[in-house]
Parts: structure tokens; sequence; C-alpha cells
């Protein structure tokens, strides 16, 4: 006797569908910006994504970020943790779009302050959209088995969280060289946040079930 497929839950679709609006957004941004760098303003590449800020694709990075931090605030997570966790990034991702980073020249005292919340706003963003990669998204609710998807949706998560750490890592590390006279025309900050910005995108797309669904 044949059985009746269940309808789909719309509550469960529209939290899907959610997660991979911000994949989308993730994924897409370091791509918006440098083509339309190339198309709109003939910026090119900049030192970093931030720093669009400052060109004709304030508009995208702006709204990205914003869009983000909004579809992050309308998800719920599974627990308490999920919750406050997932408030926060949106918090964290709002504050990278309202502060502006600090400009490359005459930077007012203000202008400063503002830098340096921004600063702290994409660190904490990154650190915790690690976390929720690494941590959150791999776990498995008590009492059931992972299918073998969810062992693979396991792995792409810890690659994308740990790209993001280490692309972090490696920001760091390049702020804090004596001269980098010699590399800094690679813009490599603008290619290592791209890089997280990708991981980020990525990890949201899978939990989404774009891939690897069950």
């Amino acid at each position: 006797m044949n059985q009746q497929t269940a309808p789909p839950n719309p509550l469960v679709l529209s939290y899907l569908a959610l997660r991979k609006g911000v994949g989308i957004v993730g994924f897409a941004l370091p791509f918006a910006l440098a083509l339309g760098g190339f198309l709109v303003g003939r910026d090119g590449i900049r030192s970093t994504m931030s720093d669009y800020y400052y060109t004709d694709m304030r508009g995208i990075f702006v709204g990205s970020l914003s869009a983000i931090g909004v579809f992050l605030m309308s998800t719920r997570g599974y627990d308490l943790q999920d919750e406050i966790t997932g408030r926060l990034t949106a918090a964290f991702a709002i504050g990278i779009a309202l502060f502006p980073t600090t400009p490359s020249a005459g930077a007012t005292s203000r202008a400063k302050v503002l830098g340096a919340m921004h600063l702290s706003s994409a660190a904490l963003f990154y650190l915790t959209v690690a976390y929720i990669s690494i941590a959150l998204f791999t776990k498995t609710s008590a009492g059931n088995n992972p299918t073998p998807q969810k062992l693979q949706r396991n792995i792409v998560y810890r690659v994308c969280g740990y790209a993001i750490l280490a692309c972090i890592s490696l920001i760091l590390a390049y702020e804090l060289l004596p001269d980098k006279t010699s590399i800094e025309k690679h813009t490599p900050v603008f290619w290592l946040e791209s890089v997280a910005s990708v991981s980020f995108g990525v990890s949201w797309l899978t939990k989404g079930e774009t891939i690897l669904k069950d």
C-alpha cells in the first residue's frame, strides 16, 4: 500500500530559505564588491572589503551586511545557546554596516572611534560565525544518529569554520608586520576577508540544505 508523503512544513521551509539567503549574500559579497569596483567606480581591488564603503559600492556593502543581520535576527535556533549566538552575530553584522572603517587619509578623532567599533564588530562577527560552523552546525539532536549526509555536512562546516579562523589569524599576522610595503600592493587583507566571507556563505548554504541535503 502506497504511503502519502507528508506535506513540507512551511515554517521549516522558511528557515531553510533564510539560511540560504544568509549564505548567498555572504558568498556573493566579495565578488560583487570587486566586480562593481571595476565596472562602476573603476576602483579596482581595494585594500579591504570595508574600504568599499568610500566608493560607489557603499550601498552594496552596507545593504549586504544589513541584510545578513536581518536574516540572522529572523532565524531561530534549537536552544538558548543558538538563540544568543544568532542574536550576537546579527548585531555584529549590523555593526559592520553602521560603523564605517577608518578612512585611509584625513581621519578625524570621531572617524577613528567609529573605525575601532567597525573593526571590533568585524572581528567578533567572524569569530562568532566560525564558532557557529564548528560547534553549533555540527551538533546532532539528542537520541538521533547522524545521517551520512549530516556527517558530510559536518566536514563542510568544520572546513569553513577553520578557514575563517585561519584567515583572521593571517590578517592579524599581516597587521603586525613591521614592514608591509612589499606585499600590500597585492591587497592580502581583501583576499583573506573574501575567503572568510565565502567560507561563511558556503557554511550557511550547506545549513540551508542547498547541498548534501538529507
